[in-house]
């Protein structure tokens, strides 16, 4: 990444800091490994005895390596087919946990009056719960398809399409952004992998935590040490209005 730095870790191009948090009106977020520590998806396999095979399907997908992302997010869904669906809140209250500065860095959108988007190729049973904890404002997300208490290996189809892949992430952004009267110059969009990219490309203001290498080559913002907060170092805060 060409870029200046204002510490270790921290890099940027493409933008003069420091920005105005108040410039902007919606921050997009992906969820597994930006907001929260863990690739859900992962962990709900290891609780199958299945984590190595999903696992380096995941991190393929997130590189970049696998073109088709959808196919990729059923063959990985449907090697959980018979998961208990009690599992899902014990991967949740066992091993979510928000990355540093998440919280630090919400708050300071919402103070500014920002518009908080979770968009992610994750599931409902995570988001919901993580919509409330954080207070945000809208979100994206795949149902998992249940039948009898047990997962099926399948994804219902919603009422927008049937998979939250990377043009969904940035047609939800899209959206957000026509419905409140902003153009998507006054939008940041946040993620770590090669699926965050389509939104990233739109949007004024794009961020890379610990991205993947595809991802950290595009970013305004690559932030590879600390927390997501560290965002907040290149942007002027007080006095928004």
């Amino acid at each position: 990444m060409s870029a200046s730095s204002s510490a270790s870790g921290l890099h940027w191009r493409g933008i003069t800091p420091p920005l105005r948090l108040s410039d902007y009106k919606v921050i997009a977020f992906d969820m597994d490994s930006t907001l929260i520590s863990i690739e859900t998806l992962d962990e709900m396999a290891d609780m199958m005895g299945k984590k190595a095979q999903v696992a380096a399907l995941t991190e393929a997908a997130m590189r970049g390596d696998i073109v088709d992302y959808k196919q990729s997010l059923r063959d990985r869904v449907a090697l959980l087919a018979g998961m208990p669906e009690a599992m899902l809140a014990q991967v949740y209250d066992e091993r979510v946990r928000l990355n540093p500065g998440v919280e630090t860095l919400i708050a300071a959108c919402k103070a500014a009056g920002l518009t908080c988007l979770l968009v992610t190729g994750g599931f409902t049973c995570f988001t919901d719960r993580l919509r409330v904890r954080l207070g945000l404002d809208d979100v994206r997300a795949n149902v998992l398809e249940v039948q009898n208490g047990r997962l099926t290996g399948r994804l219902v189809p919603q009422h927008w399409g049937d998979i939250c892949d990377g043009e969904e992430k940035r047609r939800k952004l899209e959206q957000v952004c026509a419905e409140l009267g902003v153009g998507l110059d006054r939008a940041i969009a946040v993620g770590d992998g090669a699926n965050d990219l389509p939104m990233m490309r739109v949007a004024g203001l794009s961020v890379g935590y610990r991205a993947k290498p595809a991802v950290r080559l595009e970013v305004n913002v690559a932030i590879d040490e600390g927390g997501l907060d560290r965002l907040l170092e290149l942007i002027l805060t007080k006095n928004m209005n």
